[in-house]
């Protein structure tokens, strides 16, 4: 894929097709550096540092406002400076273009909370 990941839109995922093949989940991983394949290959997950609770708070609501302007929405974990995201396609229970999409916006909005 010549694009960044950063640059794309999410499509709406309907469900009823297959989810991404280890080899195609790898390749499209490579574009997401910090993201590791959890959940045997069905979810991609990062967990990310901050200075203090507000940062990660402030880190947590982007990638909530992200996530409904994307129509692609994660599981989220967080405390006083952590927080965790796991992106995973529900609809097909695996992971989607879509997954990697967002997993490199999410590497973006944690750059911009703490450069």
């Amino acid at each position: 894929m010549s694009d960044d990941l950063t640059s794309r839109k999410c499509t709406p995922c309907q469900g009823g097709i297959p989810p991404l093949g280890k080899d195609e989940a790898e390749a499209l991983l490579a574009q997401a550096p910090g993201w590791l394949l959890a959940g045997s290959g069905k979810r991609l997950e990062r967990s990310f540092l901050f200075k203090n609770f507000r940062e990660a708070f402030d880190f947590v609501v982007a990638v909530g406002e992200l996530a409904e302007t994307q129509g692609h929405h994660p599981d989220i974990s967080f405390g006083w400076g952590w927080a965790t995201v796991s992106w995973q396609t529900k609809k097909i229970k695996g992971l989607h273009e879509n997954d990697f999409i967002m997993a490199a916006k999410t590497s973006a909005l944690a750059e911009s909370h703490h450069p």
